[in-house]
């Protein structure tokens, strides 16, 4: 097992690496990083090499430099990969991390062996007219920052009335990069994978919906579905079964 800080275009990134074989690259979810997949990687490292690294602006890493985008994360990805010199591997991505597995998917097929989609973020249904009305009203109360009590009242709104507690915890240019994010929908995406993928889901997950799951399945033609009895993040409820359940796709 390896853990060291690799500097790539000048942004230190955490970086893990265990086991040896084939490579195989997971990326974290929004707020997440390394740690969150210590024992599935370990699990996995019996079979593979894996590599896990905080993003930036994650864990350990530095932050970008700049509100980036979603092609600027894939970007930095590829500079990533060719630093440690793998040029086809098995990916996993989780959430938001799955988001950026299915954009590298389209953008360079060629490098990625089978394609494994935990939970993933990425689709963005219209907004009705009240969660409109309410995001307005977020800006709104700004203006109220400096009554006491704003910042209990601001994680009650976003967590209970907007459902969104990763805007209300990020901060600095985190914050500018997460509004990016979430401004792409990337559900015309789906049908341009041409991979072997897994897709994999939570049934009790209420941050990105299952009906999200079986449109994946129908979209994606080379596509296979498992639901597993847990929410968003099956690595932390039922680590076991979710290794499992990657290893049976994987040697297929």
């Amino acid at each position: 097992m390896e853990e060291k800080f690799l500097e790539v275009n000048g942004i230190k990134t955490f970086t893990r690496i265990t086991g040896e074989g084939s490579p195989f690259l997971i990326l974290h979810g929004w707020g997440g990083g390394i740690s969150s997949w210590i024992y599935v990687q370990d699990e996995l490292s019996k079979y593979f090499k894996v590599i896990t690294f905080d993003l930036p602006g994650f864990g350990k890493s530095d932050l970008p430099p700049s509100a980036w985008n979603m092609g600027d994360y894939i970007q930095f990805i590829l500079d990533f990969i060719k630093k440690i010199g793998i040029n086809d591997f098995y990916l996993l991505g989780h959430s938001f991390g799955a988001s950026l597995a299915i954009k590298l998917s389209v953008q360079s097929p060629e490098k990625i062996r089978k394609l494994i989609l935990v939970d993933s973020a990425g689709r963005r249904p219209k907004k009705s007219f009240a969660k409109k009305a309410l995001a307005s009203a977020s800006s709104i109360f700004k203006i109220f920052s400096a009554l006491p009590g704003y910042n209990t009242f601001r994680r009650f709104f976003y967590r209970f009335i907007l459902r969104n507690t990763d805007y209300a915890k990020a901060t600095g240019v985190m914050k500018e990069i997460f509004k990016k994010v979430i401004a792409e929908d990337l559900l015309y995406l789906w049908e341009r994978i041409n991979l072997k993928t897994l897709i994999i889901w939570g049934k009790k997950d209420e941050i990105t919906p299952i009906k999200d799951a079986f449109l994946m399945k129908e979209k994606i033609s080379n596509s296979e579905l498992k639901i597993l009895n847990c929410d968003h993040n099956p690595h932390h409820q039922m680590p076991d079964i979710l290794v499992k359940t990657i290893l049976d796709f994987v040697k297929k």
